[in-house]
């Protein structure tokens, strides 16, 4: 071919038979080897076929035979017998990989780079810049003729190739289709009615020289461009012997070479390669051994795990199935004996998986339900740490459920339990008549059942603490478990970066690469040497391998065999330290150690519930709502110390039980307060509104009010030597005369009081209705000494200036009270609800109201005497008048009866205002009768009146400083 001239020129033969390439040739770029396309004749050379009998690269086809000549290209083109022309020169002796196969460079050429043509492209680029110039200027008239006669020569063919239908070169002509054949043959030119016309004859001797035109025309193209390739093809025929007398050549260095190759191979290889295949067969010898040590403890893994799951070493059974199928998978893979123990190891992992979550079911069964007194608050723990390392090993983190529900099983037992035990020391109760625990209980006194809570209270209380302990050790266990698994990270860390500093030591793979390429990197004498110690480091760490899996086997099944309790959970952690895959994440245990917190909680709440069941039971009757106070507060206060000591127990705040006391505490508080207000109205119904004597208690109680302690006293056994009851009621040294209403109603408002002390929750609720309660007082009391309601029930004749005053200063008292109880409540108040304090600010208001329409009430009886008296007035002797004497005598009468009962400057200024009236009306006498100030007779009479009016009203207890300031009685002058 025309490249072939190009190619690298032929070896040549040296003095010591090595064929070398002439250093001093240029390198010719490397081309793959391709097959040559079969157009020449293989024509016999006349030789031998080989210098020796091995392959020969030329003459490994079939025979030359004289039907393999071609006499021409049209021949060389058209041949049937080829289905297609032949690509497959050299890879269909060698195979695939021949073509493809890279070739070693050799060492004894040097490797020639762009930089070594430098020089000479530098030397060459003016030359070759003046030559392209020239060309572009002075075409070359030969190929300017040549181009022309071509391009009219493609004209002319394509003008001809355009006279041929285009149907005819499309890809999918065939005849075979209708539609194509009746384009190409037109039968409708021809006559169908049958024969033959002499114009039908004409058209298809018209149609088969066209088609005929149509063939002369593609092979002239045809010719024509056979003609444009014909030097190639000479060429490329006249260059084929040469190519034959190369290639034997090439055939007869190839043979040489293989027969020295083989003597080297016999002499040098053999003997080495034959040592490779013994050390080979030893290490592999060496491989089995191992591998049948490691299949026999393999095949011992099932009586071990049954062994230990006998002493019930869950995670020691777990560590032993992890490790054999870490062995199965990676060291013994494929081994057909051991087909099915992959799966039976999983059915058995299933196995213990069941027989871990029935154990622990069990242990928080009997954990639960033993005795609460005098046991350990832990049973068994080094049992609960190995079933709480298996079931979080085994990623069985819902195992808490599972105590949870034993959990609210076992609250119900214990109060069944402390009912039941109760029950047997009452002999009123038959239990064979009544069956129902709820209804036990109600049949049951107050001390009976109060005595059950309590010990329902204890009880709960211990559960809880035993409880607690038990969350405790697993919650260390989970600590445990994660602190294992930060330090695994911590040190995976670190040899990760060690690696980076260090080279770590190779794994089997690196060593069978390293071995693999040991003929590159050895400078020793034999390449075997390189091989042998790649080999033996890799069969060395093999050996490690195997032996530490063994081991590992080993152990498990000798801690299978026996130890005591503390060595197996040390062996037990460590084990599940080591199996590292199967660990729960850190996400997974702080989401145990949540759990584990909530868990508590919900037994506290579970406890609650149950004591809220209890309750309910016994206030279901309404026996809850008629308690006494004493016995509601020991309630409460059993209830409040229960509920603070599992609060500090659980750090929980449960809001159920102390929501069913606030419910019985608003019925308590509602009964409470009707039976007061009760009282309160029977007393007020009952009441002479008269002074009443003070007993010293009620003296006393005030006395402890003024020294802060809003309590009630406790009860004193009366002795002989008491004091006797005194006239007034002394309060921060004033005295109050009161009724006796007023004095139970302190005592009413202080038991209020220590309700709030004794019961906090129910503040609120009990100041509302001691709101109430002393709005009754106000508006009962208004209309039975103002309204004279005490004319008819309790049959007073009058309602008298003694009875007005006695119920204003009684009003005063509780008035002076107020701030007192506001203070108290707002003590036991939280902040938000201080708005309803307000209603004290509503009732101090109405009391006051009431206390000044008193007054007025006094006033205006006096107002009304004065108007009566002086319309009658008239000036003259004798004086004083018997108007003012009887005036006089009224406002005495007035002052003796409320000077003792109201203080001493609420007396002088209701008397201003009872003279202010009496100046009024007096004004008004004197206007009518035209008496003025003028120093007349009749003045002087007045004045004499008034005199005497003075001097009588300033001799009154109290009054001596009054300034009446009588001469207001006189018109001013205009």
């Amino acid at each position: 071919m025309a490249s072939s001239h190009g190619s690298s020129p032929v070896p040549r033969g040296g003095r010591d038979g090595i064929y070398h390439k002439e250093r001093d040739a240029p390198p010719a770029r490397c081309r793959s080897v391709r097959s040559l396309p079969d157009v020449c004749p293989k024509e016999p050379t006349g030789e031998r076929r080989g210098l020796c009998d091995g392959p020969s690269v030329v003459a490994e086809h079939d025979r030359w035979t004289v039907y393999s000549s071609k006499v021409n290209l049209p021949a060389a083109l058209n041949d049937p017998r080829l289905a297609k022309r032949e690509s497959d020169f050299f890879t269909k002796t060698w195979g695939l990989d021949f073509a493809e196969t890279e070739v070693m460079p050799s060492f004894y050429l040097p490797n020639i780079t762009r930089e070594h043509f430098g020089p000479y492209l530098q030397e060459m680029a003016q030359r070759e810049r003046i030559h392209e110039r020239c060309k572009t200027i002075c075409p070359n008239k030969d190929d300017v003729d040549a181009a022309s006669s071509v391009a009219t020569n493609h004209d002319k063919s394509r003008a001809e190739l355009e006279q041929v239908p285009k149907i005819f070169m499309k890809p999918e002509f065939a005849l075979e289709d209708p539609a194509t054949f009746n384009s190409v043959l037109p039968w409708s030119h021809f006559n169908s009615a049958g024969g033959k016309s002499s114009r039908d004859v004409a058209s298809s001797k018209l149609l088969q020289e066209k088609l005929s035109h149509y063939l002369d025309v593609v092979e002239v193209s045809i010719a024509r461009q056979i003609s444009l390739r014909s030097d190639a093809f000479f060429h490329a025929m006249s260059s084929q012997h040469e190519l034959q007398d190369r290639l034997q050549e090439t055939q007869r260095a190839v043979a040489v070479l293989r027969g020295r190759t083989a003597a080297i191979d016999r002499i040098m290889c053999q003997g080495p390669l034959q040592a490779l295949r013994t050390a080979l067969t030893r290490n592999n010898c060496v491989k089995l051994h191992n591998k049948l040590k490691l299949m026999a403890a393999v095949h011992q893994t099932q009586p071990t795990v049954q062994l230990l799951l006998s002493t019930s070493e869950f995670v020691g059974a777990l560590e032993l199935i992890s490790t054999t199928k870490e062995v199965l998978q990676q060291e013994l893979q494929g081994i057909h004996s051991f087909r099915h123990l992959g799966s039976q190891l999983c059915e058995l992992e299933k196995l213990i998986d069941k027989m871990m979550v029935e154990d622990f079911s069990m242990y928080a069964r009997s954990d639960l339900n033993r005795v609460l007194k005098d046991e350990p608050l832990v049973l068994e723990k080094e049992r609960l740490e190995s079933l709480v390392f298996g079931l979080l090993r085994q990623r069985k983190l819902d195992f808490l459920d599972i105590y949870s529900d034993e959990t609210i099983m076992a609250a119900k037992a214990i109060v069944s339990q402390c009912v039941v035990e109760n029950v047997l020391n009452i002999e009123d109760i038959d239990t064979e008549v009544v069956t129902k625990l709820f209804d036990q209980m109600r049949l049951m006194t107050f001390p009976q059942w109060f005595e059950l809570l309590r010990n329902i209270f204890e009880s709960f209380l211990l559960f809880l603490q035993r409880i607690k302990a038990t969350l405790s050790v697993i919650k260390n266990v989970v600590l445990e478990v994660l602190a294992s698994n930060q330090r695994n990270r911590l040190l995976e860390e670190a040899a990760g970066s060690g690696a980076s500093v260090q080279e770590a030591p190779r794994g089997p793979s690196l060593l069978q690469g390293q071995a693999e390429l040991a003929y590159l990197t050895h400078e020793g004498l034999f390449i075997s040497d390189a091989l042998n110690e790649a080999q033996q480091q890799q069969q060395q760490l093999v050996q490690d391998q195997s032996s530490a899996v063994g081991s590992r086997i080993q152990q498990s099944r000798a801690e299978a065999a026996g130890s005591d309790s503390a060595e197996t959970s040390i062996s037990t952690e460590q084990s599940f330290m080591s199996g590292e895959n199967m660990m729960p994440s850190d996400l997974e245990l702080n989401r145990v150690i949540n759990n584990l917190q909530e868990l508590l909680h919900t037994a506290s709440d579970v406890s609650h519930d149950r004591c809220v069941k209890v309750l309910t039971a016994r206030a279901k009757d309404g026996s809850l709502a008629r308690l006494s106070s004493a016995e509601f507060v020991c309630l409460s206060q059993a209830v409040e110390g229960f509920v603070r000591d599992t609060e500090e127990l659980c750090s929980r705040r449960s809001g159920s039980l102390r929501g069913a006391l606030q419910s019985q505490a608003n019925r308590f508080v509602h009964r409470f307060h009707d039976e007061r207000k009760t009282k309160l109205s029977l007393l007020l119904d009952n009441e002479r509104w008269k002074q009443a004597e003070v007993p010293a208690e009620f003296q006393d109680l005030v006395n402890s009010i003024a020294d802060g302690r809003i309590t009630l006293p406790e009860r004193k056994i009366p002795a002989p030597e008491d004091r006797r009851p005194a006239e007034f009621l002394l309060v921060n040294g004033q005295k109050y005369a009161v009724v006796g209403t007023v004095l139970l109603l302190i005592r009413i408002f202080l038991e209020y009081c220590q309700c709030v002390n004794d019961i906090p929750s129910i503040a609120t609720d009990m100041l509302t209705r001691l709101s109430d309660l002393l709005k009754h007082f106000n508006s009962r009391s208004c209309q039975l000494v103002l309204g004279a309601g005490a004319l008819q029930v309790v049959g007073l004749k009058t309602i008298t200036t003694k009875n007005l005053a006695l119920a204003s200063r009684c009003l005063q008292l509780v008035v002076h009270y107020i701030p007192v109880i506001r203070a108290h409540f707002e003590t036991k108040l939280q902040p938000k609800q201080f708005s309803v304090l307000r209603h004290f600010d509503h009732i101090t208001k109405d009391y006051n109201d009431h206390v000044a329409e008193i007054s007025a009430k006094l006033v205006a009886i006096m107002d009304g005497l004065f108007e009566k008296v002086l319309s009658k007035y008239e000036v003259k002797a004798p004086m004083p008048s018997a108007c003012f004497r009887n005036a006089c005598k009224q406002m005495a009468k007035m002052h003796e009866a409320i000077s003792e009962l109201l203080p001493e400057e609420q007396t002088q200024m209701l008397f201003l205002r009872i003279n202010a009236s009496f100046k009024m009306h007096l004004k008004r006498q004197l206007a009518r009768l035209g008496v003025v100030n003028d120093g007349g007779p009749q003045n002087g009479l007045v004045v004499v009146d008034v005199a005497f009016y003075t001097d009588n009203v300033q001799a009154l207890k109290n009054l001596d400083r009054l300034d009446l300031n009588m001469a207001e009685i006189w018109e001013q002058k205009r």
